[in-house]
């Protein structure tokens, strides 16, 4: 049987709504994806094995059959998640203590995904297609619900969320595919404060009534070519949570360096990497550590090396990350927003030619790239390419583009104007255009049969 990596959300920095997101609530408990074939088996992000730990949940088995669901498990207390009782479940072995919380302390399982259906991936279905696959094939059940999700208003949800005592939300592009293991722009979560589940690599040696157990712990996350020091926390613990956590850190101990990079004004006590923790930042510093750090608690359900440094590092569009600025005279995506309803067309001379259509959106111009030019007559269809959203600037760019850069080549405005939208869906846009040589009614289709980013582009009637 496949088992499946869960896939991520990066951080955003504040709530925003969006017709082409959904948005749910964002719960405080333990991931887990469930195969419901022959055997149950529900598994945490580290691969571990909870159906006994949470026998309620064997429910699933009456509740849908041969499919691969992704959800959270919570244990709900006077409204809010109780993180710390769903830990004590999941740590218990003994069948007595087990089966004792089942009965005082009942688990949710809130299903949010599915993967499989029948033997079939739907790894590359979107998201909305999956969430309908997972209506029809999923019952709700005792201990077994689906999230519920709303369309577009994110900002008003989140401040409904944050009034029930939640800590925020979760959005998710309405045509994103499911990405295993991956960190995913496609996700992202909104949450009051900044948190940062953190590796645990060592300790400073404590002073004063920290004596006899440590000053700070020294945190790192990983990249590509391996751990990265983002610095210390040495506040947000009792005394007693010291003196348990030094007990547990105690047993991971090692001679050597386990983490390069740490400033080590205080003997240090190097720690290989099996703890992980949650820190709760104000902010990240331009040389990249965490800006007033406090320890929030321990995360024994997180597997150190799913602890990345995306966690941190700001969430770079797909424009800005195809570019080089110390290079291309291209504009930055800027967090501008605007109410507008501007056009432009580019005549770009790349490696081909081609003609760039952007609409005003959202504080972006959304972009189609039109090998062919864009249709003047009644009825003449032309292939639209969409790429990533361009920053509003980019509506008065014109020059070139350096060779060795994404699209090399010279870029000038071939027509501009203001457009009035009759309908924005999915699958289908209509818009009014008025430019100095464009005007009238245009229609952009979805060409799904010639994958997801191909758009069919024709003049409407007069």
């Amino acid at each position: 049987m496949k088992h499946y990596k869960p896939m991520l959300a990066r951080s955003a920095e504040a709530p925003f709504s969006s017709d082409e997101w959904i948005f749910e609530v964002k719960w405080d408990g333990i991931r887990a994806i469930s195969y419901v074939k022959d055997e149950l088996s529900i598994r945490s992000r580290n691969q571990k094995e909870l159906t006994h730990n949470f026998p309620e949940l064997s429910e699933l088995n009456d509740l849908t059959g041969d499919s691969v669901l992704d959800g959270e498990i919570i244990i709900m207390k006077d409204g809010k998640p109780d993180f710390q009782t769903l830990i004590q479940r999941m740590q218990n072995t003994r069948p007595g203590d087990i089966s004792s919380m089942s009965g005082k302390f009942p688990a949710n399982y809130i299903i949010f995904d599915i993967l499989e259906k029948d033997g079939k991936e739907l790894l590359d279905i979107p998201l909305m297609q999956r969430k309908r696959i997972m209506e029809n094939a999923v019952n709700e059940g005792k201990f077994v619900v689906r999230s519920l999700f709303v369309e577009e208003t994110g900002v008003d949800y989140y401040r409904a969320v944050l009034e029930k005592g939640l800590e925020g939300i979760m959005a998710k592009k309405k045509q994103s595919p499911y990405e295993p293991g991956k960190r995913s722009d496609n996700w992202l979560k909104i949450k009051q404060l900044m948190t940062c589940d953190c590796v645990i690599f060592g300790y400073t040696k404590g002073e004063g009534i920290r004596e006899k157990t440590f000053g700070s712990l020294v945190l790192g996350l990983y990249d590509a070519a391996g751990p990265v020091f983002i610095g210390k926390v040495g506040t947000g613990f009792s005394q007693e949570d010291m003196e348990d956590l030094k007990r547990i850190l105690d047993t991971y101990t090692v001679n050597e360096e386990t983490l390069p990079g740490v400033d080590r004004d205080r003997e240090i006590t190097w720690l290989r990497p099996g703890v992980v923790c949650e820190v709760v930042y104000q902010s990240v510093t331009d040389d990249g550590k965490l800006r007033i750090p406090v320890f929030n608690r321990l995360r024994e359900d997180k597997d150190p090396l799913d602890c990345t440094i995306e966690q941190i590092r700001p969430v770079r569009s797909d424009y800005d990350a195809k570019r080089d600025f110390t290079r291309t005279p291209e504009p930055p995506m800027s967090k501008e927003k605007s109410s507008g309803k501007s056009f432009v067309v580019q005549e770009h001379h790349a490696r081909r030619l081609h003609y760039d259509l952007r609409l005003e959106k959202e504080g972006v111009l959304k972009s189609w790239a039109v090998p062919k030019g864009i249709p003047e007559t009644s009825g003449d269809r032309r292939l639209a390419v969409q790429v990533e959203d361009h920053p509003l600037d980019y509506a008065t760019f014109e020059g070139r583009i350096p060779e060795g850069q994404y699209g090399a080549g010279t870029v000038k405005i071939w027509d501009r104007g203001i457009y009035e939208p009759i309908a924005w869906g999915e699958n289908k846009i209509e818009f009014i255009v008025q430019g100095e040589k464009l005007e009238g009614m245009y229609v952009l289709v979805k060409f799904k049969k010639a994958g997801e980013k191909n758009w069919l582009l024709f003049k409407g009637g007069d």
